[in-house]
């Protein structure tokens, strides 16, 4: 008698935890969305490498984001900052990494919208530099969408000294889709799309966002690190491929025209200093 007393509350306890679970990640939205994550800023030592001098610049600083899209089918990051959460300690300190420094770990700032690495859909990177890969490891349960050039310069011996492959190496394992293609529509209805823009490495990329709101959004990469590179028309003198650079800036800048879309420049600290960090969102 008192186990079918007890029976029913038990049930409604197990109901009840189960909805709790179920509630605690984020629905799916009705349209697009992005979030952008303040990973912390680069403290450029050396402002030659971009053909600029000190007194053409804002700012020799430069920003480092990571932006998780958030979309009715499913999510994608795209990059995952310069350094690991791993470095980051219980004493609330800032961590740093080369001429890195940043403030607060990527998960807990994903945990403030509600979502976790094992959460994601897709893992993108814009290109394999070390300040782009720091939380790769993260994103090994999710389905990794990369150019074959970059994979293999990121998985070559010896490795890269642009890059880290410690912070990436779980990916090797990964669900991993190879993308061939100028344009990867990655959920099918145009809202987002990977583009390929080589030359800062050799399969550099951007992403192209139609958020319904705030307007299109193309995400830079490293196509661009300080605005003064596109009103000057200077190119670094470290691309993998110069000539390619240029010719990616030519055919994305017609592609800005053509879809009359905002470009982020993710290194421009002046300007993502602006944008609003999660958990505000842009749709």
């Amino acid at each position: 008698m008192r186990f079918k007393a007890v029976a029913p509350l038990l049930a409604a306890l197990v109901a009840g935890a189960c909805l709790l679970t179920a509630q605690s990640k984020p629905q799916p939205p009705k349209s697009l969305r992005v979030y952008v994550f303040d990973l912390g800023i680069l403290d450029n030592p050396d402002i030659s490498r971009y053909s600029l001098n000190r007194d053409e610049i804002g700012t020799h600083l430069m920003s480092v984001p990571s932006f998780l899209i958030v979309h009715p089918k499913g999510t994608l990051i795209w990059d995952t900052g310069a350094i690991p959460d791993s470095m980051f300690k219980s004493d609330g300190m800032p961590a740093t990494l080369r001429y890195a420094t940043s403030l607060k770990p990527l998960t807990a700032q994903m945990a403030e919208v509600g979502y976790k690495p094992a959460d994601l859909t897709y893992l993108v990177f814009s290109h394999f530099h070390w300040d782009h890969i720091g939380n790769g490891n993260l994103f090994a349960g999710s389905t990794w969408l990369v150019r074959q050039k970059e994979h293999d310069i990121m998985f070559g011996n010896p490795p890269s000294d642009r890059t880290n492959p410690a912070n990436y190496s779980a990916l090797k394992n990964s669900k991993t889709v190879i993308i061939k293609d100028d344009e990867y529509d990655v959920f099918g209805d145009g809202t987002v799309i990977i583009k390929s823009a080589p030359g800062h490495s050799p399969d550099h990329q951007v992403l192209f966002l139609k958020l319904g709101k705030t307007g299109p959004v193309v995400l830079s990469g490293d196509l661009w690190h300080y605005p003064e590179e596109r009103t000057l028309r200077r190119l670094p003198t470290m691309e993998f491929d110069k000539q390619q650079t240029a010719a990616s800036r030519e055919r994305i800048e017609a592609f800005l025209k053509k879809t009359h879309a905002q470009l982020w420049i993710q290194h421009d600290y002046l300007a993502i200093s602006k944008l609003k960090k999660a958990p505000a969102f842009y749709e």
